[in-house]
């Protein structure tokens, strides 16, 4: 632990950054203190790869496995792995279910998960089960069943999960946070956000034919990659703190935009242009809480757009307003006249305590040092054994809205309950 900060006081202030409040001091489980914490991959991939190289900035980090179907993924790796002064790991790359095997070894701590969406929470479950703590990439899970089954292997194996949502470590996020916890912005009242990244470029192998993200939009409909925009939003909000997600309500659009690209790209008389998407090219839901706070959050992978932030936001309260887009902000009684200001006018005065003393440690990690931050969170969870700063039910609540949001659209825009995750997978199994 860098000089400065004790372990438990950084604890607390990651918990505090990421849920919106100070968390209980309470240990949920025995911690592995200051030895050596031995992380397992599944899934280095370019995502997995960036986790693989951030996790080597904090101290006491050996990696004795890794697994990938690619095994020239698992080998680069592997490699990253001895750069850092590691042990090579072994490999493990015999198809899509390896993974098991790898769980059955008996000097991992922990699995970072980071596999394709639709696996995300059966893996991590295995894992949990199998006896290992786990960090998974988002989004967690697809389906409510998912959902439901990620509380229940937290719950029958009391291990440690933590959601690996970095963009509740941006820095603007996390200033946010600290001005909303100071009580710049009054009561939040109402908040939008959203994904608004064009990935149509993502879509289509060389050939045209469609790869795993036009496949989404293929054969899903709803709001898809819901967890970006939802999870700093929630923790404003105090979500499965101090208010909860009652019902949500959602529509979709036509969808043109596939095809129109496809057919730019490839030829009007390409397959791929004669595609159609059930997901529309936006996607919008409403969102009511349990003290009445409304939240729109939106969902465009497919329109042509540039995208400087692709996570949007914007909040609203009784004293302060803020947007994304330009990062501004007005605060009354401070902002000069009645206009919009700049964020970096409250940097100096609003600036997250864990950024203003370890900004320098995280340069060059992931998403402008965020990464460095979430997994810090994750490790010092980890060392303590105390609450996870972004835990399961907090995972399969924003994953809920994929499902939800189909189930409304389904339903002509008919509301739908959120299920209590908070109660335990025991109070109310799925229907």
């Amino acid at each position: 632990m860098e000089r400065g900060m004790k372990r438990r006081e950084f604890l607390g202030a990651a918990a505090g950054a990421a849920a919106g409040m100070i968390l209980p001091e309470t240990v949920m489980s025995v911690g592995i203190g200051e030895r050596n914490i031995r992380l397992g991959y599944v899934g280095v991939g370019k995502r997995g790869t960036q986790l693989v190289e951030c996790m080597f900035r904090h101290k006491g980090i050996v990696v004795p496995a890794v697994c990938d179907m690619d095994a020239k993924a698992a080998d680069r790796a592997s490699g990253l792995v001895e750069k850092a002064g590691g042990k090579r790991p072994e490999t493990y790359t015999k198809g899509p279910k390896d993974y098991v095997r790898m769980f059955e070894r008996d000097d991992l701590d922990a699995i970072v998960v980071a596999v394709p969406m639709p696996i995300q929470g059966p893996i991590s479950g295995a894992a949990m089960r199998a006896g290992k703590h786990v960090l998974s990439e988002v989004a967690p899970a697809i389906t409510l069943e998912q959902c439901w089954d990620l509380v229940r292997a937290v719950e029958e194996s009391g291990k440690t999960y933590m959601l690996a949502e970095n963009v509740c470590y941006f820095r603007d996020m996390m200033m946010l946070q600290n001005m909303l916890a100071q009580g710049v912005f009054g009561r939040l009242t109402y908040a939008e956000c959203g994904y608004i990244h064009d990935m149509r470029h993502l879509g289509f192998n060389a050939d045209g034919s469609p790869t795993a993200v036009a496949m989404m939009f293929i054969t899903m409909i709803g709001n898809l990659y819901p967890t970006h925009a939802i999870g700093p939003v929630a923790q404003f909000m105090g979500i499965g703190r101090t208010d909860r997600f009652v019902s949500l309500t959602a529509a979709t659009s036509v969808s043109e935009a596939v095809q129109h690209y496809a057919a730019r790209r490839f030829g009007k008389d390409h397959p791929s242009a004669k595609i159609k998407p059930r997901c529309g090219d936006m996607t919008n839901a409403f969102i009511k809480t349990g003290k009445g706070l409304l939240i729109e959050l939106r969902f465009d992978m497919a329109s042509t757009r540039p995208h400087p932030n692709p996570v949007q936001c914007l909040l609203q309260g009784t004293k302060a307003a803020y947007q994304a887009d330009g990062r501004r902000i007005y605060i009354e009684g401070r902002s000069k006249g009645y206009d919009w200001e700049s964020l970096d006018v409250y940097q100096k005065e609003y600036e997250h305590p864990l950024w203003r003393q370890f900004a320098e440690q995280a340069k060059g990690t992931g998403y402008d040092g965020a990464d460095y931050f979430m997994t810090r969170a994750f490790v010092e969870t980890l060392r303590t054994g105390a609450a996870s700063p972004i835990n399961v039910y907090d995972a399969a609540l924003w994953a809920s809205i994929i499902p939800l949001s189909a189930a409304s659209i389904q339903a002509g825009g008919k509301p739908q309950a959120f299920p209590d995750f908070a109660a335990g997978a025991t109070a109310k199994k799925p229907s």
